[in-house]
């Protein structure tokens, strides 16, 4: 295959992929991380920090402070952008097409990693167009260098985004890692990255954060101002006190950091490259692909009998529905429930549609979760503060609350389920079942603080165990995935448990033994609106059938 034909197929599938609305919304948090990035003189938030002092905004700062944050971000969102190519290929059978043509399996791989490039490097460009804009915009500094502006660009945002992109490639085509376990570990590998890459030995230069540190505190330092390394601060963090200015016209790379961003690029086509050991091309007599499509385990393939099962139970809970003359059975599609059980059903059917939706959500879970859950709660009684585990116990149920709204469109059962008249109690099921279920991982700590009068704590408790399933339903519903949520929840998460209040919906971050962060009723008032949404959104879809 010749290099023409080759950039034909990233091209295609990089104009596929950018008409998609997740790639819109990630442009859309790119350009406001590009407004936090370079925040008013008197904000008090800020992403670039070097000991109580930023650079004035001149084309260098602007452009160093954007690069610098648009890696950080896109190595971590650009991913779930870009990680279904693969996938996608194999679901619409465009992938048996490819592979009965001349086209090789390093081949393939390299389009698949170049088109994934090409949409994280479109996000940048997206953001170095944004960079002068904001400079202009603040006012400190008229002068526009694009030479300043885009350097950055290119040497500290694009050889991270290439390695993402490769890393992308090789998640899809490992069967563990393409289920949603691939997007909690691509989220813990990317906050190791960013952790290292910051540091002064950061493997292969990191995000050039040391290059750019060193040039910062040699002009602070012509200017009279003295700050230790350690004081350089990467990351969305507020100040008590707006920070103050110094004069720095950027940093010019040297050789050694130049190479060290080539050898990103090196390692990326490697790791690009590495699945045609292993990748079948998708022929089925090499079906190494052969996992669940996006479950959180193999043992999700039952997913399917399970909806069915859910299926069962909104039929009996919306018999009338059904014709007048009701068959004797159930057909056996849904294991042949007796009519004389349809009609006990019938007596009590939102508890019969809260039944078969709890063992929906935990259908195919495997023995070792459970354990672990068990273990997790085990210790939440022993532990010396109620709210230590909480934060573990209200990330290991992740990719089950992902099923949240999307099971049902993911095993081909939404035009089955959506026949029945009233999609309210189903959906108000499936939700309510999300929260028991949430409340059952999170229970160690809500005794705890009930036997220490700790009220507030358990008001934020309760408002964490109601906004956690109805966040996962509306991105469920209106997405129709369950990537978008597992990928929301994760940055919730960890800005919540990093001690940021404004979006702590656990409780955890405290001032004076008490919940810091948003209000119980707030947070419950959001939960009930989300949950408004995937009502009116799934109602809105079963009008227009």
């Amino acid at each position: 295959m010749n290099a023409r034909a080759l950039i034909a197929l990233a091209v295609a599938d990089f104009r596929e992929r950018v008409r998609r609305p997740a790639y819109a919304a990630t442009l859309l948090a790119a350009v406001g991380l590009a407004c936090l990035a370079v925040p008013s003189a008197a904000s008090h938030w800020t992403i670039l920090d070097v000991g109580g002092y930023r650079g004035v905004y001149t084309s260098a700062w602007i452009g160093t402070a954007t690069a610098l944050a648009g890696a950080l971000w896109l190595t971590t969102g650009g991913f779930y952008v870009v990680r279904d190519a693969i996938g996608r290929d194999e679901r619409t059978g465009v992938g048996r097409l490819l592979a009965a043509t001349s086209l090789s399996t390093p081949a393939y791989l390299l389009g698949k990693f170049l088109s994934n490039f090409l949409v994280l490097a479109s996000m940048a460009g997206v953001l170095a167009l944004t960079a002068p804009l904001m400079q202009l915009a603040r006012g400190e500094s008229f002068a526009v260098d694009p030479v300043a502006l885009l350097v950055p660009f290119a040497v500290m945002t694009l050889p991270p985004l290439a390695l993402t992109a490769a890393a992308a490639v090789l998640f899809e085509t490992v069967p563990l890692l393409r289920s949603g376990v691939g997007n909690v570990v691509w989220f813990g590998v990317s906050m190791a990255f960013m952790m290292a890459g910051q540091g002064p030995h950061a493997p292969l230069g990191g995000f050039g954060v040391r290059q750019a540190a060193d040039s910062m505190r040699v002009a602070m330092a012509d200017q009279g101002i003295s700050v230790r390394s350690r004081d350089f601060s990467l990351g969305l963090t507020m100040v008590d006190e707006p920070l103050r200015t110094f004069r720095w016209d950027g940093f010019t790379p040297d050789g050694a950091f130049l190479g060290g961003r080539l050898l990103f690029f090196v390692l990326a086509l490697a790791l690009a490259l590495l699945p045609a050991l292993w990748f079948g091309r998708f022929d089925p007599a090499r079906r190494l692909l052969g996992a669940p499509a996006e479950g959180v385990q193999a043992g999700s393939a039952h997913g399917a009998a399970a909806a069915a099962e859910g299926a069962q139970a909104a039929g009996s809970a919306h018999g009338a529905a059904g014709p007048a003359a009701a068959e004797p059975q159930v057909p056996a599609l849904f294991g042949g429930v007796p009519a004389s059980a349809a009609r006990r059903g019938r007596a009590f059917p939102f508890w019969r549609l809260l039944a078969g939706e709890l063992r929906i959500l935990a259908q195919g879970v495997s023995r070792w979760w459970w354990l672990a859950a068990a273990a997790v709660t085990v210790a939440g009684f022993v532990t010396p503060e109620p709210t230590m585990l909480l934060p573990v116990a209200w990330i290991w149920p992740v990719l089950i609350w992902s099923r949240l709204g999307t099971q049902r469109v993911e095993h081909g059962l939404d035009g089955l389920l959506g026949a029945y008249p009233t999609p309210s109690r189903g959906l108000l099921a499936e939700w309510a079942a999300g929260v028991v279920f949430t409340a059952v991982t999170g229970v160690a700590p809500l005794v705890r603080m009930a036997v220490a009068a700790d009220w507030p704590g358990v008001g934020a408790w309760t408002g964490g165990a109601i906004l956690v399933p109805s966040l996962a339903l509306a991105l469920g519903v209106a997405c129709r995935t369950h990537r978008v949520f597992q990928v929301v929840y994760l940055v919730v998460w960890y800005l919540a448990v990093n001690g940021v209040a404004a979006v702590d919906y656990m409780g955890v971050v405290r001032s004076g033994g008490s919940p810091a962060g948003l209000s119980a009723l707030a947070v419950a008032a959001v939960a009930l609106l989300l949950v408004g949404v995937a009502l009116a959104v799934r109602t809105a879809r079963h009008a227009t059938r």
